[in-house]
C-alpha cells in the first residue's frame, strides 16, 4: 500500500514541479502565464519525465513479453470497448448531481490547440497507465490476495488524482475497467489502447462540437427517445466487446 502510495505522490510531485517551472519561464519570457501553449507545454513535459522516471527507476516494468503473444483480438475489443463507454459516461454525468468542472477552460483551451492532441491524447495514456496500472495496481495486487480490492483503490487514486470533481466519477469507473484489464493481463498495454481511444474522442468531440460535449442532453438537444436509443445502441458494443475481453484476456506465458 505505501509504495501505491508512494507511486501517486509521486506523479503529483513532478506534475506540480514542472507546472511551476514552465509558467515561471513563461513570466520572465513576458508570455502569459494562462495560455494554451503553456499548458500544452507543461502537461507534456510533466508526461515525458514521468514515463521517464518510472521506466528508469523500473517501478513500471517494461518489456515486449505481452505484445510477443500477439494479443491482436485482445486490442481490437478493447478498442471497441472503448468506443462503448463513451455515451453511457456522458448520460452518467446528466442523471448524477452535477459536479464543478475546475478545468473546463483550461481543457477547452487545450483541446483547441492542435498540439493538446499530443499531450493529451498521446503521452497522457501512456503516462497515466505506466503510473495508476503498472506501478500503483502491481504494488497493491502485490499487497493483498483480493484482486478487487486492489482495483478498487488503485480506480479511486486515478480519480482523486484528477483534481477536478466533474471527471471523478468517469475516472472512477474507468479506472475500475482498466484495473481489470491489468489484472488479467499483467500488461498496461490494453490500458493504454483504451486511454488512448477515450482521449482521442474526447479530443475529436470537442473541436468537431465545441461546448456541447459534456452532456448527453446536449448532442441531442434533451429529446431522451434519442438518448435513450444512443445509450442502448453504445451498450450493444460495450457489454459483447467486455464478454470478449473476459474470454480472451491471459497474461502472456
Amino acid at each position: 500500500m505505501k509504495k501505491a502510495l508512494f507511486y501517486v505522490v509521486m506523479f503529483l510531485f513532478v506534475q506540480v514541479v514542472v507546472t511551476s517551472i514552465v509558467s515561471l519561464v513563461f513570466k520572465i519570457c513576458g508570455q502569459p502565464a494562462t495560455s494554451p501553449e503553456q499548458f500544452i507545454l507543461s502537461i507534456s513535459l510533466f508526461n515525458i519525465i514521468v514515463i521517464a522516471l518510472f521506466a528508469w527507476q523500473k517501478w513500471t516494468p517494461v518489456n515486449r513479453q505481452y505484445m510477443l503473444s500477439r494479443p491482436w483480438g485482445v486490442l481490437c475489443w478493447t478498442v471497441l470497448a472503448a468506443l462503448g463507454t463513451i455515451l453511457p459516461s456522458l448520460w452518467l454525468q446528466d442523471v448524477l448531481p452535477e459536479l464543478p468542472n475546475k478545468l473546463e477552460e483550461q481543457f477547452a483551451q487545450i483541446m483547441a490547440n492542435r498540439w493538446g492532441y499530443f499531450a493529451v491524447g498521446l503521452l497522457a495514456p501512456i503516462a497515466e497507465e505506466f503510473v495508476f496500472r503498472g506501478a500503483a495496481l502491481r504494488a497493491l495486487l502485490e499487497w493483498t490476495r483480493k484482486p478487487w480490492l486492489a482495483i478498487v483503490i488503485s480506480a479511486l487514486l486515478f480519480s482523486l488524482a484528477h483534481m477536478n470533481p466533474a471527471q471523478m466519477v468517469h475516472a472512477f469507473l474507468i479506472g475500475m475497467l482498466l484495473g481489470w484489464m491489468y489484472w488479467r493481463t499483467g500488461s498496461i498495454i490494453p490500458g493504454i489502447a483504451f486511454h488512448w481511444v477515450n482521449n482521442t474522442i474526447a479530443y475529436v468531440a470537442e473541436n468537431l462540437l465545441p461546448g456541447q460535449t459534456d452532456h448527453l442532453s446536449d448532442l441531442f438537444g434533451g429529446n431522451q427517445q434519442s438518448i435513450l436509443l444512443s445509450v442502448l445502441f453504445s451498450l450493444c458494443i460495450l457489454l459483447p466487446s467486455l464478454f470478449q475481453l473476459h474470454q480472451r484476456m491471459r497474461k502472456a506465458s
